[in-house]
């Protein structure tokens, strides 16, 4: 997973590609290994970390009905939890942009998700100044 810190889309790209095809023939496996990976490099750029969370999602689109639960419960909230960060990363540079995009989640009469309101919170804390 080293490599997805390589600059070349065409490696990003066959990282992304290996990480769904072990997906599907270990799918809770490769989803601690990701899980993993990310918590040991909390630092990890956020571009790079993109990669690991898109073949996440892939892995978990393409297996959900394999998954135990408590594996599916435990990636879920990890995974929202890296996206959120994201987003606030990002939304120190393009605030409005993300504004936008997390304000279309809150719906008449709905109550937004957990995260969607733990990420705008961030993004408030964090572009306050």
């Amino acid at each position: 997973m080293d490599a997805t810190t390589d600059k070349d889309p065409l490696v990003q790209e066959q990282i992304y590609s290996a990480l769904c095809d072990l997906g599907e023939a270990e799918p809770e496996e490769i989803l601690h290994c990701c899980d993993e990976y990310l918590r040991q490099h909390d630092k990890l750029a956020y571009p790079h970390r993109v990669i690991i969370l898109k073949a996440m999602e892939t892995v978990v689109r393409n297996n959900i009905s394999l998954l135990d639960k408590s594996t599916a419960k435990e990636v879920i909230r990890e995974w929202q939890q890296a996206a959120s960060s994201v987003l606030v990363a990002v939304g120190h540079r393009f605030i409005n942009k993300v504004m936008e995009e997390v304000l279309t989640k809150f719906q008449p009469g709905i109550l937004p998700h957990y995260f969607v309101l733990q990420t705008f919170a961030n993004l408030s804390v964090s572009n306050g100044e």
